[in-house]
């Protein structure tokens, strides 16, 4: 009986889904839109599920000494989880399980009260750094480039962020924990506070069809109390380079600064910035400011014809070889350098590695569809300012397959 009753309850549901599903429903969405999405008629209520998925291989092509071990390695599983409810408030979290770990990476609670005017409070990217920015999906390289080792990862604090002058100028600001150059943390390790800011101005956005529509300039930067952990910095192929002595500490102010352009047109990309990181770096009763800097140039372009983006591009043709489709190829070249102080080594305060990196990479992406795309790298980076043994050049192959929605 009771299997009868559950049957009618399942062909009633089926029946009447059509009906509900109506387009006759103003705002009614369910189903996939770049994810799975579930919506409430009037859009004031919103979950939408996506993930990001990323299968790596890294191989050394002149590697004498072994330092470089060639391996395949699963660098991100992200499930991502959008909502919105009552209209006005967003909600965002996004774990991740690369590694057998979880390390939670984003997890906020953002109030719109326009589009001028957005808080956001938890954990996220302190707005500073350009490629920092960019969506780990939307990456035009399999690792970002060494200015991004100077600027802050995800950090805990309260932000305000928006757009104003219809769409040209982008803003964000906030008080956050602070964290050590180029990482993440979930908590915070003195009673000081960094502030972080970022502003972008598109001065041509008003027009579409303009130009330079897709030109922008920027600058972001951050002050606070500097933790006493001090960082160390490591290649594309994730091979540390740097360290400073296990006994310094960094102690005192630390700021950071990151002058930044970006222009795109048509199947034309590209980017630049500089980033800069100052504080004092302490061993016993020595010590002074230490200056960290680096900066990148990419280019791209995309040969199939598409028009490029920060957030990638999206394939005209679609991978389908029955029809001839293959997506869409685009090329890709970016040089970067990242410099360490030289008092380091004067004053004790190095440990070992390399103060200078010079690295060059040439990429090729193939978008299979918007979700799914290939990424293939080549890479060379030279070192000197040596604490220590010399360290020859290393020189890659990278690759990663990835889908994302």
């Amino acid at each position: 009986m009771s299997g009868r009753l559950v049957a009618g309850i399942v062909a009633a549901a089926v029946v009447s889904a059509p009906a509900a599903a109506s387009p006759q429903t103003p705002g009614a969405a369910s189903g996939w839109r770049d994810g799975f999405v579930l919506q409430s008629d009037t859009g004031d209520y919103r979950l939408h599920l996506g993930a990001l998925l990323q299968l790596d291989g890294r191989f050394g092509l002149d590697d004498p000494q072994e330092t470089l071990a060639d391996t395949f390695v699963v660098r991100r599983v992200r499930p991502i989880f959008q909502a919105r409810v009552a209209r006005h408030f967003d909600f965002y979290l996004a774990p991740d399980f690369a590694g057998g770990a979880v390390n939670l990476r984003n997890a906020y609670v953002e109030t719109r009260f326009s589009p001028a005017f957005r808080v956001r409070f938890g954990k996220d990217k302190a707005p500073v750094g350009l490629e920092r920015m960019h969506s780990a999906a939307s990456l035009l390289f399999v690792e970002r480039g060494l200015p991004t080792l100077l600027v802050p990862d995800r950090d805990i604090g309260i932000q305000v962020l928006g757009e104003v002058a219809a769409g040209t100028v982008a803003y964000a600001g906030g008080v956050f924990n602070g964290v050590v150059d180029g990482t993440s943390a979930d908590a915070d390790t003195n009673d000081g506070k960094d502030l972080a800011g970022r502003v972008i101005v598109r001065p041509f956005a008003r027009s579409a069809q303009h130009p330079l529509a897709g030109l922008g300039v920027g600058i972001g930067g951050t002050r606070g109390t500097q933790p006493a952990v001090l960082p160390s910095f490591r290649t594309s192929a994730q091979q540390t380079f740097f360290t400073y002595n296990r006994n310094a500490v960094g102690e005192g102010v630390r700021h950071r600064i990151s002058p930044q352009t970006f222009y795109y047109y048509k199947a034309f990309g590209g980017f630049a910035e500089y980033a800069r990181s100052t504080g004092r770096v302490s061993l016993g009763a020595v010590g002074d400011d230490i200056v960290q800097e680096a900066w990148q140039i990419a280019g791209s372009f995309v040969v199939t014809g598409e028009r490029a983006s920060d957030r990638g591009v999206r394939p005209a043709q679609p991978f389908d070889p029955a029809s001839g489709h293959w997506g869409a190829l685009q090329v890709a070249a970016r040089y970067n350098v990242l410099a360490v102080d030289d008092r380091v080594v004067t004053l004790g305060l190095a440990g070992s590695g390399a103060r200078r990196a010079k690295a060059f990479a040439a990429g090729v992406n193939w978008y299979m569809n918007p979700f799914v795309k290939w990424v293939f790298n080549f890479e060379r980076t030279a070192f000197d300012g040596f604490v220590g043994d010399p360290r020859p050049s290393e020189v890659v192959l990278l690759l990663r397959n990835q889908i994302s929605f």
